[in-house]
């Protein structure tokens, strides 16, 4: 199967995508009233169900795949061209959540710094946790490779308060606290992969300096502009991939004019989860044009809605937990009509991922969140509300390693790979399949 080519359909002034079979392949791909066999991710497998043909496939660009070690040592070079460090080093990178190829690309980094005069001693890794539980040992050894165990990587602590500089306050009133230690280091790299992120607009970039090694007060200070409360409701401004009018993202922008400069390699995953391409970057702008380069790939202009959306998460890592989950059905969601249901494909190997999130289903309802995230905000509240108001305007069904009683707590139903498949055949005629809903994003209906 290719697929990178596209064939396009123009329906009810909406374009969709789907891929076009190889010549030597059959017809089972193509949207027909014939019953179509589609692979889904589940975690690290594939769950193969039956779709009727009058079903859309909403899919997507893939990104060119242009990744050579030629390629990266080119850029890598031009970006640090001109610099002599003699100082500190430091090298960002996100935790298992947010993989962008680690393991190919670091050592490949370290080659480039080592060129450049930069001893190992001098070169420290620190993993952006943000709020986010530290690894395990293997866990980084999965994520980062060999060179997680020959070099020094600080675990990121929000706690820490004595590991922390303030920069500033926003107009927001965020305090920006960031660890010092990466702050006085002479050459700060962030290495991360670019996305989507259903209240920030788009995660990586800034987001590994802050949140990813801010104090727990700021991030949460910065989470909590989510929050619209002078309209008791979620901010309409947050939405993946929207900066302008996003108080979240414009926060955001304001705490990086006061970090200090850094370079960074943007990196943007197929759907797969593997890097199709790195961009080497020295400002703001090259993020915001990374950013505009997903969006030509993953942004789906349609204001089309379904009886039934059967959405996958996009498998390992992107279903790891019900946190990371989330983001895919944010995105799958918008693709539901009221008081239609949603079919979410996502294992949660890894449970909740968060201990602050199911606290707040005991609250007694959405307006109870709201009053108590504007108490007092505290870790993934926001991420339990914007699931509440799912909720309330659509059925929600996840077949998934959650425990039924979890589900039902988070106003989630769930169901069986059958039932999956018995849902699917009884909503032929206004059914759609998402194969990655954590990366097709759509604009805010």
């Amino acid at each position: 199967m290719d697929y990178c080519r596209l064939e396009w359909s123009q329906v009810a002034n909406s374009v969709y995508y789907f891929p076009v079979p190889d010549n030597n392949s059959d017809n089972s791909w193509r949207l027909s009233r014939q019953v179509n066999r589609l692979e889904l991710r589940y975690g690290r497998e594939d769950i193969t169900l039956e779709i009727p043909g009058k079903a859309r496939l909403l899919a997507f660009r893939e990104p060119s795949c242009e990744v050579t070690k030629v390629s990266f040592l080119s850029g890598l070079r031009q970006l640090l061209e001109g610099r002599s460090v003699d100082g500190e080093v430091a090298v960002l990178v996100a935790d298992k959540t947010r993989l962008c190829g680690y393991p190919r690309i670091l050592p490949w980094v370290l080659e480039t710094l080592t060129e450049s005069g930069v001893p190992k001693e001098r070169i420290t890794f620190y993993i952006s946790y943000g709020t986010h539980a530290r690894q395990t040992e293997e866990e980084c050894y999965r994520a980062y490779g060999e060179v997680y165990g020959s070099h020094r990587f600080v675990h990121h602590e929000c706690l820490q308060d004595h590991i922390f500089q303030l920069l500033g306050v926003t107009p927001r009133g965020t305090r920006v606290e960031v660890r010092r230690d990466v702050i006085e280091s002479e050459l700060i790299l962030s290495i991360g992969a670019v996305s989507h992120h259903y209240f920030a607009g788009y995660g990586g970039g800034r987001k590994l300096l802050f949140p990813g090694l801010a104090a727990k007060d700021g991030i949460y200070a910065n989470h909590k502009l989510f929050l619209d409360r002078t309209r008791d409701s979620l901010a309409a401004g947050c939405w993946p991939g929207q900066l302008e009018g996003n108080p979240l993202a414009e926060d955001l922008l304001d705490i990086h004019n006061m970090l200090p400069d850094y370079l960074s390699i943007h990196a943007i995953l197929d759907s797969s989860g593997k890097p199709a391409q790195y961009t080497f970057g020295r400002n703001y702008q090259d993020f915001l044009e990374v950013c505009r380069d997903l969006d030509r790939c993953y942004r789906l202009e349609t204001a089309e809605q379904f009886d039934l959306v059967v959405a996958s998460a996009g498998g390992y890592p992107k279903d790891i937990n019900m946190i990371q989950v989330h983001k895919a059905v944010h995105n799958a969601a918008n693709l539901v009509r009221d008081g239609g249901t949603l079919l979410m494909l996502a294992e949660c190997a890894d449970g909740i991922g968060s201990e602050t999130f199911l606290p707040y289903f005991r609250l007694g309802g959405w307006q109870n969140t709201f009053q108590a995230l504007q108490r007092e905000y505290v870790g993934n509240g926001g991420t339990a509300l914007a699931m509440m108001e799912k909720t309330e305007r659509i059925n929600i069904c996840m077949l998934t390693s959650l425990s039924a009683e979890i589900c039902s707590r988070m106003g989630v139903s769930k169901v069986s790979a059958a039932a999956v498949q018995q849902m699917i055949a009884g909503h032929a005629s206004s059914c759609a399949v998402v194969r990655n809903s954590s990366l097709l994003v759509t604009g805010r209906m």
